[in-house]
């Protein structure tokens, strides 16, 4: 059943434990650093209730007759594909900005452990059923549901084993109720989601059967010994008016500390199985990158309006070198389109009989997308010139000593006056040249794992037989060389 935005909010008013800035918050939906975050999170779960968006945001569960939310539907067909980008679409457009870590691009990374459903009966029938379960009650609870995947990892030329274990989670003890791990990860939005899939990031098990690190559960936000301590939020420090997107988009991430927290046996979905775990790190993105790349899709929206703006009130739209650098950056987010669209089209049946996106193409695409995007930011950057990096803030366009002056050199002509290009320029500071655009670069460039990572994934996933098979013949190669 779908949640209210009041719902949202009360149901992490729970006594979690979050740390921020050296002091505990007694209130995260309240809090100035995380409020913004929360009211954005609180409008998606309303959105899908009201009626000019209801059918987009939200669809009849098959059993339950109830609506349930999209981003959390199994996707079968192509139109779930597209029914999600839709939802996705509507939300960034009612916000007026860009949200990564909501649900809809976690939730999926639990569908890739429902196709190894056949692995984890290789150790415990149990586990295979947990995540089936817990499927289900993410589809019908709503709940904010993320995902921890990121150690510490301490000393990485040792072995978990060979310095402080806890760099690592892992188990340290096993009860009837359940196990008792240990040890920390980083989480985008754990200090206001309702809880995490969580799981190893270890890529070379060697020959080992069984370990202690290989470990996945889910995990409540509020459960006891578990901590969150926070980076220092950029919401509130600086007036919004001068940084619109910084004081509304801020998704927090936290260093989640577990401290010997009892997670009961129906919420274990892997433990000591290093083969499960070399599955899900595998697959993990399988689902997941559709929605993390159809993001960058609107940054590079965000940056293509700004810059467009910016040379057209200058008059500087006219020029060659000008369009040659705004038609880089279509290219660059028609290539992003283009992939996701043709992920879709040519979409593969998953193991576990769901529909997932063409794993060459959605991989490719999230290439493309993340490797591309410093270059691009940059490119905006010399579209809106140095006034940028510049430009006073707000108090001195409004002063009675100094607002006359902003006002004689900031007017351009009658359809760009002074506060327009104020606020024009504030929205392209914060969106490519603040601490906040510096932040959400490096997000972008490792939240789904390394760019070493991205490109092995392609490696992964892309079919070289044709390309080997062409060559062959045409060289005229035995077939024994394809052996």
């Amino acid at each position: 059943m779908l949640r209210t935005g009041k719902e949202y909010r009360e149901s992490i008013r729970d006594d979690r434990e979050v740390w921020i800035d050296g002091e505990r918050v007694k209130n995260v939906a309240s809090h100035p650093m995380f409020k913004p975050i929360v009211d954005v999170r609180a409008r998606i779960y309303d959105m899908a209730r009201e009626d000019k968006y209801r059918a987009v945001m939200s669809y009849a569960d098959k059993d339950t007759k109830e609506p349930n939310c999209i981003g959390h539907k199994l996707p079968h067909t192509q139109q779930d594909w597209h029914d999600k980008w839709k939802a996705v679409d509507a939300v960034m457009t009612d916000i007026g900005g860009v949200v990564i870590r909501v649900g809809d691009e976690t939730i999926g990374e639990m569908w890739s452990l429902f196709d190894g459903r056949d692995v984890l009966n290789e150790v415990d029938p149990r586990f295979s059923q947990n995540i089936e379960r817990h499927i289900q009650l993410a589809l019908r609870s709503d709940v904010f549901h993320v995902s921890a995947n990121t150690d510490p990892k301490g000393d990485r030329s040792k072995r978990p084993q060979d310095q402080d274990p806890d760099m690592l989670l892992h188990v340290v003890k096993e009860t009837d109720k359940g196990i008792v791990i240990r040890g920390a990860k980083y989480e985008t939005a754990s200090a206001y989601a309702n809880q995490a899939f969580v799981k190893p990031t270890i890529a070379n098990w060697g020959d080992d059967k069984l370990s202690d690190y290989a470990l996945g559960c889910i995990v409540p936000m509020n459960a006891p010994g578990l901590k969150h301590i926070c980076r220092t939020g950029f919401a509130g420090r600086r007036p919004a008016i001068d940084y619109p997107l910084a004081a509304r988009f801020d998704e927090v991430d936290s260093l989640m500390i577990f401290d010997n927290v009892t997670v009961p046996w129906e919420d274990v979905l892997f433990y000591r199985h290093t083969r499960a775990a070399a599955y899900i790190r595998g697959t993990l993105h399988r689902y997941s990158a559709f929605p993390f790349v159809l993001r960058v899709l609107y940054v590079a929206d965000m940056m293509i309006g700004t810059a467009l703006f910016n040379v057209r009130q200058t008059g500087l739209d006219k020029q060659q070198a000008v369009r040659e650098k705004l038609a880089t950056l279509a290219c660059y987010r028609e290539g992003i389109r283009a992939h996701l669209l043709a992920s879709i089209a040519a979409a593969e049946t998953s193991p576990g009989g769901l529909l997932m996106p063409n794993q060459s193409l959605l991989y490719t695409g999230r290439v493309l997308a993340c490797s591309q995007l410093p270059a691009m930011m940059h490119l905006a950057r010399e579209l809106c010139g140095g006034q940028i990096c510049v430009t006073p803030d707000h108090a001195a366009f409004v002063s009675p000593d100094t607002k006359d002056w902003m006002s004689k050199f900031y007017t351009v002509n009658d359809a760009w006056i002074a506060e327009d290009r104020r606020k024009l320029l504030a929205f392209a500071r914060d969106l490519i040249n603040s601490d906040y655009a510096g932040h959400r670069l490096t997000f972008q460039l490792f939240a789904q794992s390394p760019p070493f990572a991205h490109l092995n994934a392609v490696y992964n996933n892309f079919d070289f037989s044709n390309p080997l098979e062409f060559v062959r013949k045409a060289a005229g190669l035995s077939e024994r060389v394809m052996t």
